[in-house]
């Protein structure tokens, strides 16, 4: 039996980009991630130890997307999802036994109107 947690919508103001304005001006990115988390210990201990501190992991992720700025946004999502799928140590290693990361850039230069651009990548631990 397995949980998911996800978070939607999260905004993280970085300097990814192609181009040198995107890395000097910056925009606003939003990032969805869910994960699955094979151990449902939490359920029955009602204990926040025994799960993925959905908080902890959006910490996580915006101090990383505001880190380290990359060009494109299908590197972006892997680096995410590749932390992701390595979180936590100790009694939290190996928990999450999938991952989904979706990086949105909805302000990319386009000269068209749209609504978002953006990139998906997913993992599942080989047990």
């Amino acid at each position: 039996m397995a949980q998911k947690i996800s978070i939607k919508g999260l905004r993280v103001f970085a300097h990814h980009g192609v181009f040198d304005f995107e890395r000097q001006n910056g925009q606003d990115f939003y990032i969805d991630a869910t994960v699955w988390v094979g151990s449902p210990k939490a359920t029955l201990t009602d204990n926040l130890g025994d799960t993925v501190h959905y908080g902890d992991l959006a910490k996580v992720i915006v101090e990383n997307v505001k880190n380290n700025p990359v060009d494109l946004l299908e590197t972006l999502a892997q680096r995410l999802l590749d932390l992701i799928m390595n979180y936590g140590g100790g009694s939290l290693s190996g928990m999450i036994t999938k991952a989904k990361v979706t990086v949105h850039k909805p302000n990319a230069p386009i000269p068209y109107d749209f609504e978002d651009v953006s990139v998906t990548v997913k993992a599942k631990r080989e047990n």
